[in-house]
């Protein structure tokens, strides 16, 4: 496979409190080969963002990927993905720290910034897995 799309996203409903993220994967014609929504307990949304980006590099790991494009709605996270920002926060360090080696091992990885509206399905697993925790959660 001579590369793939990540689309992805997280989020967290108060900042920090409960988070997801959702992951789509598509081969180099479009078509969506991997999929993935994924509750990572209570942290902010830019570490939400960081765990959807991590989840999906560890999906892809054992696939022949050589080139990966990631789009992400975050600005902010792209600009630190691609250094134009400093990362302060420790555990956004370590987070981005674990994603440079694992983007290493993958090959040629890029990030680029999307319109929310453009990272629609990402946003809506988030959603869906949010909302499923709450309603678990007020079943109780």
């Amino acid at each position: 496979m001579s590369f793939i799309k990540i689309y992805t996203d997280g989020g967290a409903r108060g900042n920090p409190g409960p988070a997801a993220g959702g992951i789509l994967i598509f081969d180099e014609n479009d078509k969506l080969i991997k999929i993935n929504a994924k509750y990572f307990g209570k942290m902010t949304n830019n570490q939400a963002e960081y765990e959807a980006l991590l989840t999906a590099f560890r999906m892809i790991q054992v696939m022949d990927v050589k080139n990966a494009k990631c789009y992400l709605d975050s600005d902010l996270i792209v600009k630190q993905l691609t250094g134009i920002y400093k990362v302060k926060n420790p555990i956004i360090k370590r987070l981005k720290a674990t994603l440079d080696k694992l983007a290493v091992q993958l090959g040629k990885v890029e990030y680029f910034h999307i319109r929310r509206e453009e990272n629609k399905f990402a946003d809506k697993l988030v959603n869906i897995v949010l909302d499923a925790k709450e309603q678990r959660t007020a079943n109780r």
